[in-house]
């Protein structure tokens, strides 16, 4: 169907953080499959443990325990704010299981009034219908009939907005701590605190969307560590299994409680498979340093592409973000920018705000930051407007008679 605007290119193998393509040509990926391929491509022990688990058994169904599963649970549980974890396929299938686990929380807990969900504009939440509702950009949800009811809207790093959005039939916050599709828009610090507060206040629940900031892309494993809030609920997907399809819903015991046999439920989530590769995964982000390092190189990336914006002003005008989810804001149109990258053997990803996303695999050097740098350079230059004529230039400040 033609719902994708493919580029006319296609990949044949990876090798880390390079694909190389059917017609020869190497690229330098600094989109992995829209922060997804957290440990690049052809990783030894990604690959080895999908391999020998789909040798032994891919899929069995919720109808009976799946060990993989339960331990890549006890391992993000342990490592993280979370009494449970339910497993799923995606990340829009985690915020609908977030949304519905809000909901129910606040029926069992004698408030069924209270189901609608606060969320911030600029969001991106996923593709189902509640989802793109709860995103609430208008260009998503054309075309798709009235949107779902329950979701209320309010501008982001606004906590005069948010607070004031709060009504009886409020269960709780959904917001992104950086986000992605927006337009790699971090979360104040005390934007983040102050939800916690507003939640506490009103007994709201709070959810982190963290399907594109999680599993490590910033520097902790989840972003909202970074401003020491302890949330209800987290939403988590792409890097999880490393690009084998894998969400999951982080809850803490108030939320989990809820979903009893029969409330909620998938087929595919939580299989052996994708819960071998979501562990192999965590083999790697949870090692002693690793993070150390992933920060030690994003900052290492930052302070470059701080002196490319001031070397090519006419092209870029500004970076944001954290850790290896890193955007570049764009002078002229980041299409533009993203084929020149493409012309010069390097992946990014287009974002809201005019923005190219730069999210590599975790597992990139410093060498291959400094190629992209590089080669960022060499798209910059293919970017830069062109000048008006000398004589034209000298002609208008010539004052009309």
């Amino acid at each position: 169907m033609p719902n994708y605007n493919r580029m006319d290119i296609a990949f044949d193998h990876g090798e880390g953080a390079w694909l190389f393509a059917r017609d020869g040509r190497r690229f330098l990926d600094f989109g992995a499959g829209i922060a997804t391929s957290s440990l690049g491509h052809g990783h030894p022990g990604l690959t080895r443990a999908i391999a020998e688990q789909a040798a032994r058994v891919m899929h069995v169904s919720n109808l009976y325990r799946v060990p993989q599963a339960e331990q890549l649970a006890e391992r993000l549980t342990a490592a993280s704010f979370a009494d449970s974890v339910f497993f799923c396929n995606s990340g829009a299938e985690a915020n609908e299981a977030l949304v519905k686990a809000f909901r129910k929380t606040m029926a069992d807990e004698g408030k069924p009034e209270r189901y609608r969900i606060i969320c911030a504009d600029g969001a991106f939440h996923g593709r189902t219908l509640a989802m793109i509702s709860a995103t609430g950009n208008a260009k998503y949800l054309a075309g798709f009939g009235p949107a779902v009811e329950g979701f209320d809207h309010v501008p982001f790093n606004n906590l005069n907005a948010l607070r004031a959005a709060i009504t009886p039939e409020t269960a709780g916050i959904l917001v992104e701590p950086i986000q992605g599709e927006g337009g790699i828009r971090p979360a104040q610090i005390e934007y983040l605190r102050g939800l916690r507060a507003a939640a506490d206040e009103f007994s709201l629940l709070l959810g982190f969307d963290e399907v594109q900031c999680g599993m490590g892309r910033t520097g902790r494993l989840f972003a909202h560590e970074w401003a020491e809030v302890t949330p209800d609920a987290v939403s988590t997907a792409k890097g999880i299994g490393g690009g084998f399809p894998l969400g999951a819903l982080l809850a803490n015991e108030r939320v989990a409680q809820h979903l009893v046999p029969g409330t909620h439920g998938t087929t595919y989530g939580g299989s052996p498979l994708a819960c071998a590769a979501g562990n192999a995964v965590l083999d790697v982000v949870l090692a002693p340093g690793f993070l150390d390092q992933l920060r030690a190189t994003g900052a290492r990336l930052r302070a470059q592409l701080e002196r490319l914006v001031a070397a090519e002003p006419t092209v870029f005008s500004a970076v944001r973000g954290q850790g290896l989810m890193l955007g570049l804001v764009c002078a002229v149109p980041n299409t533009e920018v993203q084929s020149a990258c493409l012309t010069e053997g390097l992946l990014v990803v287009a974002a809201g705000e005019n923005v190219i996303r730069l999210v590599p695999p975790l597992i990139i050097s410093d060498a291959e930051c400094d190629e992209a740098v590089a080669r960022l350079h060499a798209a910059a230059k293919r970017c830069r407007p062109a000048m008006a004529p000398a004589a034209t230039r000298m002609t208008a400040k010539v004052p009309a008679k």
